[in-house]
């Protein structure tokens, strides 16, 4: 197979710390929410001075227009309502486009921007099991899951070339290995630095290790997503050749997302890759390539000691009861008891799993005399707001104005007139949270 160079003469894929740095790019975020929240969400964050148009390739991301204060600090953000994530790397789920209802691996997935579109593509019904070697970032992949409820989500923490987990398991698969990072330069000047000539062969090594390791663990017919923040050659399109020469796999044209401006593949052969043009596309530099493992591909054969299984006391939903909290909005699965945590586990794990692999499901709250007393940010689980005008009992406080939502978070109460120790609190019905309620004052706590 040919690899003749065919990148135009003006650009070279060899940059130096000359180089004038790209501008800025818009800051972008997507909304996690049911769909039909979206307005909801969008009526928050514009009633604290915030404004944003849509990105035109998902309904669930938009761009920033209007920033009075850092998008971080919002209601939005704090509520795991928003996530701030660069547009080029929202593309690599869009990529894959699991259906929902689907399972997907994440094999390289913290901080957890991947993993959690994933998350919300495949929607409730679905499950995304997000691996990060990493034991440091496994923390905050978990605390970002959790932010954002995504509830049929589960991590683990194994090295991502070995993955004890049967072959041919999984159809979609989603690699977004350790790079070089030159597409991010504008936020790292240091990275041309620190990755340059011979440096750059470890990763080129373990991203051809994560490759065949994905290619074990799809099923014939399985499609694999790569994706890279660089916009080094040979961490890209030489990929890609090596790939399929010494793997079998098969590229899966990409079509070109809308709002972006992409380059020609710098080497033949590569022809259905992406390549973001950073400048002309005011984002990150990003490469990303789909692969399919052939239909004709052999099975894979029975392995040993890979029965599912899960050894753990199991709690009845009933004793998530309590106001509110639905019990019945909890996706498909069981409720786990884990050193005094209750830790809901989806039915895909529990059906595929090997019992001795090691894995943690979405933490719900924690376990006290046989019942659960659950997280204050589950607002997955929380029922439509009722203001019991209608026979049905109050069962939380409904703003309309953001500035007394944001007084609870800085300590303040509210009297209200209730004999529950929990309300929900929504912002004109949007769910956010639940406050405690002591003396007959509801107050915010983490606890």
């Amino acid at each position: 197979m040919s690899s003749k160079r065919k990148r135009p003469a003006s650009r070279s894929t060899t940059q130096t710390t000359k180089e004038a740095a790209p501008k800025q790019a818009s800051r972008s975020f997507r909304l996690v929410c049911p769909p039909d929240q979206r307005p909801l969400v969008e009526d928050l964050l514009r009633a604290q001075g915030y404004d944003f148009v849509p990105e035109p390739f998902s309904p669930w991301c938009r761009r920033l227009t209007c920033e009075p204060r850092p998008l971080g600090s919002s209601l939005a953000a704090f509520f795991g309502l928003i996530y701030i994530q660069d547009r080029s790397s929202m593309l690599p789920p869009l990529a894959l486009a699991p259906a929902p209802g689907s399972a997907v691996l994440d094999m390289c997935a913290s901080p957890g921007s991947k993993t959690g579109l994933l998350g919300q593509l495949v929607g409730p019904d679905g499950f995304v099991m997000g691996n990060e070697p990493n034991h440091a970032r496994l923390a905050t992949l978990r605390q970002n899951l959790f932010t954002l409820n995504l509830l049929h989500t589960a991590t683990c923490s194994h090295s991502g070339e070995s993955l004890p987990l049967p072959s041919g398991m999984w159809q979609q698969i989603q690699l977004d290995p350790p790079c070089s990072g030159w597409g991010t330069v504008e936020r790292h000047p240091d990275v041309l630095k620190l990755w340059q000539g011979d440096k750059v062969k470890p990763l080129v090594g373990i991203q051809r290790k994560l490759l065949e390791e994905a290619t074990r663990l799809l099923a014939p017919g399985g499609k694999v997503v790569f994706s890279t923040c660089t916009t080094n050659v040979q961490e890209n399109e030489e990929q890609v050749l090596w790939a399929r020469e010494t793997l079998g796999l098969e590229v899966a044209p990409i079509t070109p997302f809308e709002g972006f401006t992409f380059e020609a593949p710098y080497l033949e052969g590569c022809e259905g890759t992406l390549r973001v043009d950073p400048e002309a596309s005011d984002a990150q530099g990003f490469f990303i390539a789909a692969f399919r493992k052939p239909e004709n591909a052999p099975a894979a054969e029975p392995e040993a000691d890979t029965d599912p299984g899960l050894a753990a006391d199991i709690l009845p939903r009933h004793h998530l009861t309590m106001t509110g909290v639905d019990p019945d909005r909890l996706p498909e699965g069981e409720i786990a008891v884990v050193n005094e945590q209750a830790i809901f586990l989806q039915r895909f794990a529990l059906d595929h799993f090997p019992r001795q692999f090691r894995w943690r499901g979405f933490p719900l709250g924690k376990v006290a005399g046989g019942d659960v007393r659950p997280s204050p940010r589950l607002r997955t689980l929380m029922p439509d707001y009722a203001d019991g005008e209608h026979g049905s009992p109050c069962n939380g406080i409904n703003m309309d104005d953001p500035a007394p939502i944001q007084a609870l978070l800085t300590g303040q109460s509210l009297t209200v007139q209730s004999d529950e120790k929990e309300l929900g609190l929504y912002f004109r019905g949007l769910p956010l949270g639940r406050l405690r309620v002591k003396g007959k004052r509801a107050l915010w706590s983490e606890k």
